[in-house]
């Protein structure tokens, strides 16, 4: 029971990110360390960090088919692992990076159980 409500959450928060992301683009700037320096720059954020994660959110509650909620911790948890080697290689270690990766790991293995 506690599993299936924070599985919930986690597709919740992933679809209030999406939302933040497609709504207010220029507002992740300071969390993401992205910058966006023109219309082209928006849309993709609006896109990719909005809508697809609004999406990957949506698709478990609205399916509730477990495997989807085990798709979305999958992605999670490769998001996370490839952030950790990103952060090694780019020499990226910083607490938004930091902060991102230990939300990757505990929403993948939440989703993935």
């Amino acid at each position: 029971m506690i599993v299936t409500v924070l599985k919930i959450i986690a597709a919740i928060a992933t679809i209030a990110t999406g939302l933040v992301s497609l709504i207010r683009p220029t507002a992740i700037t300071g969390f993401t360390g992205l910058s966006v320096t023109g219309p082209r720059g928006v849309t993709e954020i609006r896109s990719i960090l909005g809508a697809l994660f609004v999406a990957l959110g949506a698709t478990p509650l609205l399916l509730n088919v477990p495997a989807t909620y085990q798709m979305l911790g999958i992605a999670y948890l490769v998001i996370g692992f490839v952030r950790l080697v990103s952060m090694i290689v780019d020499k990226s270690v910083e607490p938004s990076n930091v902060i991102s990766l230990i939300v990757e790991i505990v929403f993948g293995v939440i989703l993935v159980i």
